[in-house]
């Protein structure tokens, strides 16, 4: 497939991340030298400097070939006139624009975005869809991921387990011996540098971090039975008053059970227009490493803190010196992958990876398969891919075990008749059931021809 991505920023860079994993061929435009460098360094990408919105840029970026258009830049006009010249001149068959103004945001004007207005077939709104990755995190303390599948009626929740947790050392297979309870599924074990789907016999590690399939209503209540539970995220302190920590801000300020809520930005004119858009968020203006501010935020005192700022070093400082100054909960956005690795040396830190946020509203575009919804998990080891059953489906009034999937994937749950089945080989498939699968990525390409 034949991409283009314009913008070489930390949206563009997150999703070229990703997409140079399979085998695409990926032209990146950008009027920005030095990012064009640091990513062509990085990744095997044709880089074009340029404005995206000209025409003669989107010609010698090849775009009369392309199959799909991305158009993330920071400015949402330019990505909307992006997707106009794709479309009008070059005939893009498919055209993804990064909107993030409220204003064009608003469903009054949703008919604006169509082939005879304006062509963008999806749109996606990265820091939106981060900061609601973090609230749905902040909703459960405890838990270091929560995504909601089968019209969240059910999440995939991420745990990492401790060294006290009371299930360590017991086969999958008997956790039931130790909380009779206990319904789930098990998705994926990341442990250390491996991630794996885990068999019946395997014993869950203290360090483990773990993808497991809740009911949407047990999820506080599986989280005491591993150990996790922590104390309600009532008083949040936020670092950063970009797009992420605003749109936050204003969600806990409708919250009734955030008693209270400080954000610290070190511009001046940003804090002053923070200040001016939340009523009951406190922001304060000042470095974030500063004592004196940490002190006035009252960071000792909080029950979480959100480093959301566009510096990776920056967040996992902030993070570190309020785990430092006893948080409890602490998250951090990392705009680069490779941090992920560190996720052992920065303790309990939840880290919320930008490029998988942004990866995984643009999987049903990528992938060859009709899917309901999907999800990079695991940094990146691994997808959820959500599909609905057809009537004319090669799986349909198949066996599980008919469909020859590789081994490293796996369809975890069978939602039929409103009723959610673990599956085993035997179990049929009916026209109608979603089906919820993880596939690890060296088998997409295998996995994808299956349910083509």
């Amino acid at each position: 497939m034949k991409i283009i991505v314009c913008g070489a920023g930390s949206v563009g860079r997150s999703i070229v991340s990703y997409l140079v994993k399979g085998n695409n061929d990926i032209v990146i435009i950008d009027n920005n030298q030095r990012h064009l460098d640091e990513i062509s360094k990085e990744y095997d990408v044709l880089p074009v400097f340029g404005d995206a919105s000209h025409p003669d840029i989107l010609e010698r970026a090849g775009a009369s070939g392309a199959d799909l258009l991305l158009a993330v830049t920071d400015s949402d006009e330019v990505n909307m006139v992006v997707c106009q010249v794709g479309h009008s001149l070059f005939s893009i068959p498919r055209k993804i624009a990064r909107i993030d103004s409220e204003a064009f945001l608003d469903p009054v004007w949703a008919t604006l975005y169509n082939e005879n207005h304006l062509p963008v077939d999806l749109i996606i709104s990265p820091d939106i869809e981060i900061a609601e990755t973090i609230l749905r995190i902040l909703k459960y303390p405890g838990a270091s991921g929560i995504l909601p599948v089968l019209d969240r009626n059910f999440n995939i929740v991420t745990l990492r387990l401790q060294a006290d947790c009371p299930l360590i050392k017991v086969p999958l297979m008997q956790l039931n011996r130790v909380v009779p309870d206990l319904e789930l599924a098990f998705i994926n074990i990341v442990r250390g540098n491996d991630c794996f789907i885990p068999e019946l016999y395997d014993c869950l590690e203290a360090g483990d971090e773990i993808n497991i399939l809740v009911a949407a209503d047990r999820v506080d209540e599986t989280i005491r039975d591993f150990g996790l539970e922590k104390p309600a995220n009532e008083r949040l302190v936020i670092f950063g008053g970009n797009q992420i920590g605003r749109f936050i801000g204003r969600h806990v300020e409708a919250d009734d059970s955030i008693v209270s809520c400080k954000l610290i930005e070190e511009n001046f004119d940003e804090a002053r227009r923070l200040a001016r858009d939340l009523s009951h968020v406190v922001v304060i203006q000042g470095p974030m490493m500063s004592d004196i501010i940490l002190e006035e935020a009252d960071i000792s005192h909080a029950d979480a803190s959100i480093a959301v700022t566009g510096n990776d070093k920056d967040n996992l400082l902030a993070s570190l010196l309020a785990a430092k100054s006893g948080v409890p909960s602490t998250l951090s956005v990392v705009n680069t992958p490779s941090y992920n690795n560190l996720i052992v040396n920065i303790g309990d830190n939840i880290l919320v990876d930008r490029s998988s946020v942004t990866i995984s509203k643009l999987l049903k575009e990528i992938r060859k398969t009709k899917m309901e919804l999907s999800y990079s998990v695991s940094r990146g080891c691994g997808e959820i891919w959500e599909i609905k059953v057809g009537a004319d489906s090669f799986c349909c009034n198949k066996k599980v075990g008919e469909l020859s999937l590789p081994k490293q994937s796996r369809i975890f749950a069978v939602y039929h008749d409103k009723s959610l089945v673990y599956p085993v080989p035997a179990t049929e498939i009916s026209g109608g059931d979603v089906l919820l699968l993880y596939v690890e990525s060296g088998v997409i390409k295998q996995v994808e021809k299956t349910f083509a």
